[in-house]
């Protein structure tokens, strides 16, 4: 009996250890994987890594754009328009031809028009079925060849914030996590209104042109050095070629609109001239 006893004790003298050796390399081999998992989440600055410094924008018009260099030089073309009516959501896809040389980085960009015509005179519902409807319609664009970016063009009115708040939240769960997400902004989003910053995104693109009475007031600020109040303006800006700026704020990522057709003397003339 004694021996026995002897030999029992030998036995969990021997396992507990091993049990223990064992526990705590499971233990460390899930924290690893936990890490890995954390690390491997995409952040916005790894989505929009995958762009160049240079975007141009692609409106409602034929363009040829295959003279491009896609190493330092991706397009942002208009993919869909999507019209809020009363309580519909009308959706128009792109009509016209876009040639792009292989292998292209593509932004594709949802332009929504909320309408307030006389037929419509009370304007768009904003209701729950129409943020889901939007934001499924949008979130289609993520699929289409080389998008590795998603843009939402919508002149929000204060009325119109939740709305587009929860669009984007939506929109955001709807798309890939490693396609990034942008919006365009009013230059008075990014200065003194601090309405943007909780919303999910990776970038909001300061239009720094057809500004109105604004124009003087921002640019001075340009000119002074005075950077965006919201930091989700701080690294995009857009521009058009027929409204050159003498002063622009340091960005890693320069959208421009061109009025006409794109060329590769309009496209050398603004790389010369934003230096990029």
């Amino acid at each position: 009996m004694q021996k026995l006893s002897r030999f029992r004790f030998r036995i969990v003298f021997f396992v507990l250890p091993v049990a223990s050796l064992l526990f705590l390399a499971a233990f460390r081999f899930q924290r690893h994987e936990h890490a890995h998992a954390i690390s491997s989440v995409p952040t916005s600055s790894s989505r929009t890594s995958q762009l160049p410094a240079t975007i141009l924008w692609a409106w409602e018009r034929p363009e040829r754009l295959d003279f491009i260099d896609s190493e330092k030089v991706a397009v942002a073309f208009l993919a869909k328009t999507i019209y809020l009516r009363g309580d519909r959501v009308v959706s128009r896809p792109r009509l016209q031809p876009l040639t792009l040389p292989p292998g292209a980085r593509v932004v594709a960009v949802a332009r929504i028009e909320s309408e307030h015509s006389t037929d419509y005179s009370k304007g768009p519902a904003l209701s729950p079925a129409q943020i889901r409807e939007t934001a499924s319609t949008i979130s289609k664009l993520g699929s289409l060849p080389n998008v590795v970016m998603v843009q939402v063009d919508f002149d929000a009115t204060t009325s119109e914030r939740a709305f587009y708040r929860e669009l984007l939240t939506q929109l955001r769960g709807k798309l890939p996590p490693s396609t990034a997400l942008s919006i365009t902004a009013l230059a008075s989003w990014c200065k003194g209104d601090n309405w943007l910053e909780d919303l999910p995104v990776d970038e909001a693109v300061p239009m720094l042109f057809r500004m109105g009475i604004e124009r003087k007031q921002f640019l001075s600020g340009l000119s002074a050095g005075e950077p965006f109040t919201s930091r989700l303006c701080r690294s995009s800006a857009g521009v058009s070629t027929d409204e050159p700026l003498a002063q622009m704020p340091r960005v890693q990522r320069l959208y421009v609109f061109n009025p006409r057709v794109w060329s590769p003397d309009a496209l050398n003339t603004t790389m010369e001239a934003y230096e990029r």
